[in-house]
């Protein structure tokens, strides 16, 4: 995603630079996921996990108990895997370059400091699904992907320790206004692990916006549409477990980058560094262990009722409505809370001039947009049956969501104080309603 530095609002440009460059980044005194030895052992068990579970859920069986059998350390590189990982790189790069789409300017961060970030997610989700069905069209060998998809995998885990070597290395050259406040312990594998610059860019590349939501999210999309396509070609039919499956997803991702903008107020790209645990996440994690369900339900198809179906429709469609309206609520308050909509909502008042929403979905639980996140993430492994492996991504997303709900609430009660303690007061569950 490109963008460039903006100097908002300012006098003078000169004052302007006078002001970041005085502003100093302190130690950070407060690790996380158990400091140093914790960030060291996730950098090799979380590869470790991506690898097992997809060993464990294969053609043969897909068993939480079963110890998967790990091929030689040669299968798992290959030169037209890479080739096919980096060209889908480079076709995102592309994409995110192209003048198209809205420009943002983001939120002011402590240096003084805005950048301006051109959101064109969606725009390159649509070309990319045209251009699949292109190469469908002229006969491309897509399912190369699906027989490679290991290969694949390696590629984008040794490119993601590459990058996050290499941006750790341009962090301790840049200015001490530019590094990130959670990553800047002293320690280098634990900076490496969070991140030791809040915001590197490339020209007008900014690394982070790019990885976010752009070739994890829509590469998981084409590994399902890869799936599907599979499928087809094996049964002559789509598969209506694993085309359903495909759709809420396919949705879920495209809501995301629709509303791109909305990731510049969080807390990924205002406070955490770009290092491994996020460069990781984006280009490994996300895109081949979401696919879990998809891939399973290719090579186990799965036949379902219709009224089944329908429960699963209507359970997706209940955690998108609660997911989106709650977040468009917050958004619009956001943007302009005196809006008339907003005549009749309770608010607090807080210190810094911004008010907190307690009424609507945010009066109801501090985090509305996590609920129904997980009913949707159930959705999508309810077509697998009582599979327990399958339910691998509602089971972490779930501890994700009550880890990230917590670490938001530390920085809200840092920035609010007194008025976030009677937030709390009033708005007493978190995430599930009368249980959490």
């Amino acid at each position: 995603m490109f963008g460039f530095l903006y100097d908002y609002p300012s006098k003078a440009t000169c004052s302007k630079k006078m002001s970041e460059k005085s502003y100093h980044v302190l130690k950070t005194t407060k690790m996380e996921f158990g400091g140093t030895c914790g960030v060291a052992a996730m950098i090799v068990s979380l590869p470790l996990t991506v690898y097992t579970i997809n060993l464990a859920c294969d053609k043969e069986s897909c068993s939480i108990t079963r110890l998967p059998k790990f091929p030689s350390f040669s299968y798992f590189f290959d030169v037209e895997a890479t080739y096919i990982f980096f060209g889908w790189l480079a076709f995102q790069v592309v994409l995110s370059l192209l003048p198209i789409g809205e420009v943002v300017p983001g939120q002011p961060l402590k240096s003084g400091k805005t950048l301006i970030y051109r959101c064109n997610g969606f725009h390159a989700l649509l070309i990319s699904s045209a251009a699949f069905g292109l190469a469908v069209y002229c006969d491309v060998p897509l399912t190369i992907v699906y027989d490679k998809f290991y290969q694949i995998l390696t590629a984008a885990l040794v490119y993601s320790v590459f990058l996050s070597i290499a941006l750790y290395f341009k962090s301790t050259l840049v200015a001490n206004y530019k590094l990130a406040p959670g990553g800047n312990t002293g320690s280098i594998i634990y900076d490496f692990f969070m991140g030791h610059e809040l915001n590197p860019r490339i020209g007008s590349l900014d690394l982070k916006f790019f990885c976010e939501l752009r070739p994890g999210l829509i590469g998981w999309v084409m590994l399902n549409f890869v799936f599907v396509l599979k499928a087809y070609q094996e049964t002559g039919t789509f598969p209506p477990a694993l085309t359903m499956v495909t759709a809420f997803q396919t949705l879920y991702v495209a809501d995301g980058l629709y509303f791109e903008s909305a990731i510049l107020t969080t807390m990924d790209i205002m406070h955490d560094g770009f290092g491994y645990m996020l460069i990781f996440g984006d280009l490994v994690w996300v895109p081949f262990l979401y696919c879990l369900q998809t891939r399973y339900l290719l090579e186990h198809p799965t036949e379902l009722t219709w009224y089944t179906m329908c429960g699963i429709v209507a359970l997706n469609f209940v955690g998108y409505y609660i997911f989106r309206s709650s977040n468009s609520e917050k958004n619009e308050f956001r943007k302009n809370p005196h809006d008339p909509k907003f005549a009749n909502y309770e608010t607090i008042p807080t210190v810094s001039g911004k008010k907190l929403l307690v009424s609507g979905w945010w009066g109801m639980v501090r985090k509305p947009n996590y609920l129904g996140d997980l009913c949707m993430a159930l959705a999508w492994s309810l077509p697998c049956g009582l599979n327990a492996l399958t339910y691998f991504y509602p089971i972490y997303f779930l501890i994700l969501l009550v880890h990230r709900e917590r670490r938001d609430g530390n920085e809200c009660k840092k920035k609010y104080g007194s008025s976030w303690d009677r937030y709390c007061q009033r708005v007493k569950y978190r995430i599930f309603p009368h249980l959490y």
